[in-house]
């Protein structure tokens, strides 16, 4: 199957081509399409990955569905064939990869929940025992569970930039009390939800990362949701602490990236056949641990 690296559509205005999403303009909602663009620490890849953006897309409608009773979203429908204007053609890609969205006014930073100690979240520990400064017990490994969820937000990088973390006085200062308040219940709300629906189907859901905005004056959670690109999900039956764990994710591809000694800086380095075929796996196997069906 043929990847999708780019889209170009010619009925409606480019607003924006971020790391992996083209969003255009529809005039009342946005279109997102999910393309198969890689993106691994904050660095957008030159190959992409077969079918990456149907399952981002497929896995964030499920989450929206199932989550909408614990906060809006801003999801409208992903069927394409609602759009006036397209070509065959434009619709043929555009399929199982698009979602119309409600506009709205976006919360410039991103929500991560850490329920496993791993990643940055593992680096910083480490180094200083501390997670976005928040200081934590003595003895912890990679991949511990964390004695309670961390809410710990970060800047919200442009292409090619590196998000930051900012601990939660300094999201205080940059959206206010009340604002951070509602950030950190919707996130925490959300993630034990999700948290507990995958443990059921043995999947451990160790950290996933957030958008928000505005619409209509009510805080909606946006872009995507609890996706293999926006979280870590473990095999329950293969979790052993003090290891790097295998992974329905990108956690594949940044394990070779780390292998390589990659500085991770642009230019990214190119993929090889077989971890881009590898990653593809990984993607569809997420879809289907995720929501149960084969996409």
């Amino acid at each position: 199957m043929t990847a999708i690296a780019q889209t170009e559509l010619t009925s409606f205005p480019l607003v924006a081509r971020g790391k992996v999403r083209d969003i255009y303009d529809l005039n009342q909602y946005l279109l997102i399409v999910a393309t198969d663009r890689l993106s691994a620490f904050d660095v957008v890849f030159n190959e992409p990955i077969p079918r990456k953006g149907e399952v981002l897309t497929g896995v964030s409608a499920y989450w929206f569905h199932e989550t909408q009773a614990i906060l809006p979203n801003h999801l409208v429908s992903t069927d394409v064939n609602t759009i006036p204007g397209l070509t065959a053609a434009e619709r043929q890609i555009l399929q199982g990869r698009s979602m119309i969205v409600k506009k709205g006014e976006v919360v410039p930073v991103e929500c991560i929940v850490r329920n496993y100690l791993t990643g940055s979240g593992w680096k910083e520990y480490h180094k200083s025992g501390t997670v976005n400064g928040i200081k934590l017990p003595t003895g912890l490994q990679d991949s511990s569970k964390l004695p309670e969820l961390l809410f710990t937000p970060t800047t919200k990088a442009a292409v090619g930039e590196h998000d930051e973390a900012i601990t939660y006085a300094q999201l205080v200062n940059q959206v206010g009390s009340d604002l951070a308040a509602q950030l950190k219940e919707s996130s925490l709300k959300l993630f034990s939800f999700a948290a507990a629906q995958a443990e059921a189907s043995g999947i451990i859901l160790a950290d996933t990362k957030f958008e928000f905005a505005f619409i209509d004056g009510v805080l909606n959670v946006v872009d995507e949701i609890f996706t293999p690109d926006s979280s870590r999900f473990w095999p329950m039956d293969q979790y052993q602490v003090g290891v790097s764990q295998p992974s329905f994710d990108k956690q594949y591809v940044r394990d070779y990236l780390e292998s390589v000694n990659w500085d991770k800086n642009p230019p990214a380095p190119a993929l090889p056949e077989d971890i881009i075929a590898k990653t593809s796996e990984k993607y569809l196997e997420a879809y289907q641990r995720i929501t149960g069906q084969s996409l």
